[in-house]
This record gives C-alpha cells, structure tokens and sequence, in this order.
C-alpha cells in the first residue's frame, strides 16, 4: 500500500495516473493538509511517494520505481526501446517540466505590466518549440509507436498547465491528438476526480 501526496493539478497527478494504470492501491494526501510537510519532504515539492519502510521525493525516480516493481505494460523491461522510453520520461521531467515552471515563476515574481507579458510570451515560445521535438518524435499517438509510456502521462498533465496563463502555447495536431488521448483515459480522469474529492 503507498500513499502519495500530491497537489492539485501539479506534476503528482501523473504518479498517480500510473498507480492507476499499474492497478496499485494508495492513499492519496493533500500536501495541504500535512501540519509539517516539510518533514516529509524538505524542500516541499512534490510527488512524495511512501510505503512504511522507504519515502521517494523526485517524481522520476518515483515512476522508475512503481514501474521496476510492478507488471506493466508501460515501460519495457529491457533493451533499446527501454533505454528510448525512459529518455522520452527524462525529457518530459527534465527539460518539458523546467520550461512550464519558467511560466509559474514569472507568474508569481513579477508585477503586472507589459515586461510581464513579455516574459510570458517568450517563456510560452520556448514551450512551444519542445512541443514540436515532442510533436517530431510521435509515431502516431505514442512516442514509442504501440504503448503508452510514462512520459506522454507526463506531458499531458504539463500541457494543462498552460491555461492558468495569458498566453498561447503552440502544439502541433499530433501531439494534442495524445493530450486528448491520454487525459481521457478512465486512469486520468479517475486520478482528477480524486484530486477533487480528498481536496
């Protein structure tokens, strides 16, 4: 049994969509709602994922864990096209992530006024010129060809990020054809409807 501790609409949201996908049990836990969460995690952030022995705090590490641990059909278990999917992950986490964040950054560190939109739009720019590597690398609806792989869950939870600001994010036909895709799976819409519901 894990618990996972999460965030609305944050990057949690995509490890517990695995869960779902893996059919693993979990307690969910607003961060919000833990006197000290600093405890937990000190720098704050999460996913946080913990079982009664072990507590992981970096969301690929996460992911790369559940995955190793359970049968499943989204990470391969060996050779070429393992390699090539935890690289799709590690893209997503680490260079599709910190590009959104710019955003949320500028959100919260400037004040209203044209130099804001500014950095906004060029912020937005450079989102959109990952989403055409992504929209390059898709071979029909999944990076991989024939699985849904961690890293299109990933990316489909950051694509939602963009309406929470002022600007237009460009996403070439394939890859929103995998946005659409992956955010109407029962896992992603089960994993939204419990944000909801524990708060």
């Amino acid at each position: 049994m894990y618990t996972l501790y999460f965030s609305p609409g944050a990057c949690s949201l995509a490890t517990q969509v695995i869960l779902r996908e893996i059919n693993q049990p979990f307690e969910l836990v607003n961060k919000s709602k833990v006197a000290d969460f600093s405890s937990i995690n000190p720098i704050g952030a999460v996913p946080v994922l913990a079982t009664k022995d072990k507590i992981f705090t970096e969301g690929a590490a996460i992911i790369l864990h559940l995955l190793d641990q359970h049968p499943n059909d989204l990470l391969p278990g060996e050779g070429l096209m393992r390699t090539q999917s935890i690289e799709h992950l590690l893209f997503a986490n680490a260079t599709m992530h910190p590009a959104y964040s710019k955003l949320f950054f500028i959100n919260n560190a400037l004040e209203d006024s044209p130099a804001k939109q500014q950095a906004f739009d060029k912020a937005a720019a450079q989102v959109g010129k990952l989403w055409q590597v992504v929209e390059d690398k898709l071979d029909g609806l999944y990076l991989n060809g024939k699985h849904l792989s961690p890293a299109e869950i990933l990316l489909a939870v950051y694509a939602s990020w963009g309406q929470y600001f002022p600007v237009d994010i460009a996403v070439g036909p394939q890859a929103q054809a995998m946005i659409d895709h992956v955010s109407a799976r029962a896992s992603y819409q089960a994993s939204l409807a419990a944000e909801q519901q524990a708060g």
